[in-house]
């Protein structure tokens, strides 16, 4: 069966505390409808109740100690979480969890040390003395009372801060100190001299300690969840060899088949294919140029030139590691890497990740459910469905693309032979269009038509296996045997 992932989350969840209760209940409907993985949002305990999950506070707490005022994270409890999770096993759907290794934030106190501001455009240029700050650094705890683990963060289990609680001043402080500095440059992205820091306390992933404590942590939390693979968090920031350590370190104890999926937010394909090569092409990764190319798409309308589309993706260059997506959490509006795919255009992003041979896709929460904030959409729950049962029943074996018109491109299925049917896929970004294009000489004289119902003509496959299709203007149609 073909694998289908649901990101099932989006930034502006309602802080009610009844994420997981949904999910527990929809998990049967994800099934029908052809899920078989879905990825949830960091479960552990944030800067505060309606923290995303991604101002990382305490890893041990998964919404069960009164912690930053509130058992619960904004998503709900232990107890609930571990039940969706059980839930979603018995319906045959993997779990991913989110894991946000880079920072910490919310901590207990602070502490002082010494510092030096850095220039922020350029991370490896000093633009101060070295001097002592006070910053926020120490984790104890409190609430959860040694339960775990009893270890506590203090300021050299971090490479660098934001602010000086003693002169009040912002920036970027690389913290100084017996084999301290920033992750060694061929270990992390080189945008801004050196981007190890992101944002909070950054971890040093240098430090013996902070790689133990992370290994132990790792462990605990998937025999706690029994999730199957985890989404990996802002990978370009964060020490290489240390992710590749730890890699290993879980497939050793729970097995070659624990997925993982990593994010580095870059549009350069040289970057991922870096990365993969780094990990020996173990890992998947986000298609983050493919995501991109789709929003341009829907930005330029026509202008756009559809025979573009793959160009610099990882679909293209290494598609058995790429996880393609349409739309995510960060990429949403109003969010901090805004790059939206327009309404028009989702049914036939989506038609392009779901019904290809290609990659493993991604469906959007938001562009399921409806996204709540001040976004007016209220997602194309009809169309993905369709897409979904397509790519359930008919998108299986070779693929043919039709990629030679910069305003209307095809592809088509051939089948296989558990499913011998097959489809036709056409594309416009512009005027009504059509393609000639093959679909298996198995199919001659069979009828095919339009799934989405978007249009009503009954098209013949010739005795050569061939056929032309339509598709309307700024449309997506998928032929199917009648």
């Amino acid at each position: 069966m073909n694998g289908t992932m649901m990101q099932y989350f989006e930034w502006d969840l309602p802080n009610d505390g009844k994420h997981w209760q949904r999910l527990k209940e929809d998990a049967e409907h994800l099934k029908e409808i052809g899920i078989t993985s879905v990825w949830i949002p960091p479960c552990y305990k944030g800067t505060g109740q309606n923290d995303v999950g991604y101002g990382v506070y305490d890893l041990f707490d998964l919404g069960e100690f009164d912690q930053k005022g509130t058992v619960r994270t904004k998503y709900g409890t232990k107890k609930e979480l571990i039940e969706a999770i059980e839930a979603l096993h018995e319906n045959d759907i993997h779990v991913y969890a989110d894991v946000v290794l880079n920072h910490r934030g919310g901590a207990d106190e602070t502490e002082t040390f010494e510092a030096t501001p850095v220039n922020e455009d350029n991370r490896h240029e000093d633009v101060g003395e070295t001097r002592e700050i006070e910053a926020w650094t120490y984790f104890n705890f409190s609430g959860r009372e040694g339960g775990y683990s009893d270890f506590e963060w203090h300021w050299y289990h971090f490479s660098g801060v934001s602010e000086d609680e003693k002169t009040g001043d912002h920036g970027i402080f690389r913290i100084e100190g017996e084999g301290k500095g920033w992750a060694p440059d061929e270990n992390v992205s080189v945008e801004f001299g050196n981007f190890d820091y992101l944002m909070f306390a950054d971890i040093d992933y240098g430090h013996p300690e902070v790689v133990e404590e992370t290994k132990k942590w790792i462990h605990w939390f998937i025999e706690e969840t029994k999730i199957d693979g985890i989404r990996l968090d802002a990978v370009k920031h964060i020490d290489s060899a240390f992710m590749k350590e730890l890699i290993e370190d879980v497939r050793e104890k729970h097995g070659e088949e624990f997925f993982f999926v990593a994010e580095y937010w870059n549009q350069r394909y040289k970057f991922l294919e870096d990365y993969l090569e780094e990990h020996e092409y173990s890992i998947s990764m986000m298609d983050v140029r493919f995501h991109f190319a789709l929003h341009e798409a829907s930005k330029q309308y026509r202008d756009f030139d559809l025979r573009k589309l793959l160009d610099g993706t990882l679909y293209k260059g290494n598609a058995e590691q790429a996880v393609t997506f349409v739309e995510n959490h960060d990429s949403q509006p109003n969010q901090a890497l805004e790059s939206y795919v327009e309404p028009w255009f989702k049914p036939i992003a989506y038609g392009f990740i779901l019904l290809s041979s290609y990659g493993y896709p991604c469906v959007f929460y938001g562009d399921y459910y409806g996204y709540n904030g001040d976004v007016d959409y209220e997602g194309c729950q009809y169309e993905i469905d369709t897409l979904l049962h397509a790519r359930k029943e008919y998108a299986y074996g070779e693929q043919n693309n039709y990629l030679d018109h910069d305003n209307c491109i095809g592809f088509t299925r051939t089948g296989n032979d558990e499913h011998p049917e097959g489809c036709a896929v056409i594309i416009s970004n512009g005027d009504e269009g059509y393609k000639d294009m093959y679909v298996g000489s198995l199919h001659a004289g069979n009828i095919y038509i339009d799934l989405l119902k978007n249009r009503e003509d009954e098209i013949t496959i010739d005795e050569e296996g061939h056929a032309t299709f339509p598709v309307n203007a700024e449309s997506l149609s998928v032929w199917v045997r009648k």
